[in-house]
C-alpha cells in the first residue's frame, strides 16, 4: 500500500500522471500558430527549414506530448529531459493541457511518414 502511494506521488511529480484532459485540436492550432512553430518546422509542420529539424505532422500525439514535456523538463532530469535551448524556451510557458492540445493538433495534420509493414 505504501509503495503504491509513493509510486503515484513520484509519477505525478514528474508529469507521468495527469488528470484526464480531452485534448482540443482547435486550442492546439491556436497555440502552434501563435508560437510560429512553422518558422522552423516548415509549412504544415511537414517541411523543416533545415535537415536537423524534424517533420512533425502526423506523428503520434503521445510521442509529441512526451517529447514536448521532456523539453520542458530539460536538464533538471538527465534520464527524462531533453536538452535543446530553442525548444526548451518555447515550451516553458505552456501547461500540460496546452502540450496535449498542441500534440493533438500536430497529430491531426497530414504527414508523409512511411510505416513499413
Amino acid at each position: 500500500m505504501k509503495f503504491a502511494l509513493v509510486s503515484t506521488v513520484i509519477m505525478a511529480s514528474i508529469g507521468l500522471l495527469n488528470p484526464a484532459h480531452a485534448a482540443s485540436i482547435d486550442k492546439g492550432r491556436a497555440i502552434v500558430e501563435k508560437a510560429n512553430c512553422a518558422s522552423c518546422h516548415g509549412a504544415g509542420l511537414n517541411a523543416p527549414i533545415l535537415p536537423a529539424y524534424p517533420k512533425l505532422a502526423g506523428q503520434y500525439a503521445d510521442y509529441l506530448y512526451y517529447s514536448l514535456k521532456a523539453y520542458k523538463v530539460g536538464n533538471s532530469n538527465a534520464q527524462y529531459g531533453r536538452n535543446n535551448a530553442v525548444m526548451g524556451s518555447q515550451v516553458q510557458s505552456y501547461t500540460d493541457a496546452d502540450l496535449k492540445d498542441i500534440s493533438a493538433y500536430i497529430a491531426s495534420l497530414p504527414g508523409n511518414f512511411v510505416i513499413k509493414k
